[in-house]
């Protein structure tokens, strides 16, 4: 058989474009901490590069999606006490919180130097992520009225829609 050159990765902005201090800075706040590995990422549901949670860390290696750990640690905030007790990559959850956390990771976004809202959402259209509109922007401005509902009922939005600094309400 011969050999094939693998697909490209696709264009998105990594840990290393940005930088581990920013994202310590936006998740240290919550007890988060965020730390950089190299070679396998403890607790990543689908493997490297994707960024890993196990208990109160994300991990995340260079060549990381800044829009992964982004998604991952919304899970750590958007997670029950219970859960975020025993957590170990699997972060779970029913429907309306994966729309939390997609939710939650584009606010947080704005709050990465060198990064933004409008960025994360075509990474994640690049990477793959999949919105009943087409694409993130259309589903964040258009049809995300349970996804904003879900997070201010839990506390970890403010009436303006913008990010409590609080962990998920038990």
């Amino acid at each position: 058989m011969p050999y094939a050159e693998p697909a490209p990765a696709p264009d998105v902005v990594l840990v290393g474009d940005i930088g581990l201090s920013p994202l310590r800075a936006l998740f240290a706040p919550y007890g988060l901490r965020v730390e950089e590995v190299s070679g396998e990422i403890p607790g990543s549901y689908w493997g490297p590069p994707e960024a890993g949670l196990r208990g109160d860390a994300l991990y995340v290696r260079a060549d990381t999606p800044v829009h992964s750990a982004l998604h991952e640690g919304c899970h750590y905030l958007c997670m029950d006490r219970a859960r975020r007790r025993a957590l170990d990559t699997d972060a779970g959850g029913e429907p309306q919180e994966e729309n939390g956390v997609c939710y939650l990771q584009i606010l947080l976004a704005d709050r990465l130097p060198h990064y933004s809202a409008g960025r994360t959402m075509r990474d994640m259209d690049s990477w793959g992520y999949s919105f009943r509109l087409g694409n993130a922007r259309a589903w964040f401005e258009r049809d995300a009225e349970d996804a904003r509902a879900w997070l201010y009922d839990h506390g970890l939005i403010d009436g303006q829609g913008q990010p409590s600094g609080f962990l998920r309400r038990d």
